[in-house]
């Protein structure tokens, strides 16, 4: 009796004990805007190894050495305003950045569109969009709001936080309205090279998550998952065959202005072989870039500035060079996974 009695203390301690790591770690995450509400999910984040294949013989199917640094530099936020576009296509332009994706339910997207058509080579893709976070810039879907009621707040437009869209929304609606916004993309004459995740909303739930990679794989898109991610894979859903992964680098606010510059270098000083992704957010700090972010320092004007004062330098250029890193792009790597 005494040794079951001990037996079952101990259990109920040993559980009791994991609830309140989870928990502390759940708030944790959600006081830091990372809405993981899957404790299997954050488990998987708390023990994984991170141990994740990019891709069997990527760099030579690319036509590069098994160990060779790889590079996509890819500004996100395409179609956010005329700033953000006019900063972007003059990087795309003059091959500061050989990336870039679009937020289509976003304002400006048709601006991109434009560009699209008259430079049809460009490495364009999808910014798949579920939030609209600015406090005074607003959007809704593509998708009729009340055919997706579950991703519209009561002003008729995406939820401002991530946390909301992961609490509230149906993963029917999800998937709807993903579809929609590849279909509306072609529509307008965007042929997408790759899709990506606005503020990684598709990342926090391992339900998004699998929608995100479906619906990817349905249209026939390499789809952005950093490694980071690699603890979504389990026995349960192994990595996909056609999933490539990489590294991601991107600015955050742990990161002084004054210190952006180095910020980078050190990225590209340090990049590790196979297939890396910077991922930067470009902008003119103007009139229209402080009226739409003005309560934000994040991903704000100055900052986008910034970003673009950087990558647009002749020091990076330079330190690409010096460091033997070779740009490579999604239209590439999509002519491997579906030719």
């Amino acid at each position: 009796m005494f040794f079951r009695n001990y037996f079952f203390s101990t259990v109920l301690i040993f559980i009791l004990l994991n609830v309140i790591i989870l928990g502390g770690i759940r708030i944790f995450l959600n006081l830091n805007d990372i809405p993981i509400y899957d404790y299997r999910l954050i488990y998987n984040f708390i023990f994984s190894n991170n141990e994740i294949s990019q891709y069997e013989n990527l760099s030579e199917l690319l036509g590069y050495d098994k160990n060779d640094k790889l590079l996509i530099i890819h500004a996100d936020d395409l179609g956010l305003s005329s700033a953000v576009n006019k900063a972007s296509f003059d990087a795309l332009t003059n091959k500061h950045i050989n990336s870039a994706s679009v937020m289509i339910p976003a304002p400006n997207a048709n601006e991109v569109s434009d560009y699209f058509q008259e430079n049809p080579d460009t490495d364009l893709g999808l910014h798949l969009t579920f939030t609209s976070e600015w406090k005074d810039y607003k959007w809704n879907g593509i998708s009729d709001n009340d055919s997706i009621l579950s991703l519209i707040n009561s002003n008729g437009n995406f939820y401002e936080k991530k946390k909301e869209i992961i609490k509230n929304s149906n993963p029917d609606d999800v998937r709807k309205e993903l579809q929609a916004q590849i279909d509306h993309a072609k529509l307008i004459g965007i042929k997408p090279t790759h899709l990506d995740s606005h503020e990684g909303v598709l990342f926090f739930s391992p339900e998004f998550f699998k929608i995100y990679l479906e619906v990817a794989e349905k249209n026939r898109l390499p789809v952005f998952v950093p490694k980071l991610l690699a603890p979504h894979f389990t026995d349960d859903f192994p990595k996909p065959k056609k999933l490539v992964i990489s590294k991601m680098y991107m600015a955050d606010e742990s990161i002084s202005f004054e210190e952006w510059p180095n910020y980078y270098d050190s990225i590209l000083d340090n990049l590790d072989s196979g297939l890396n992704e910077l991922i930067v957010h470009l902008g003119f700090d103007n009139d229209e870039m402080k009226k739409i972010t003005s309560d934000r320092i994040a991903y704000g004007s100055k900052w986008r500035n910034l970003d673009y004062d950087v990558i647009s330098s002749p020091e990076f250029k330079a330190s690409l060079i010096e460091n033997n890193i070779k740009l490579v792009t999604w239209r590439e790597i999509k002519d491997i996974l579906y030719p």
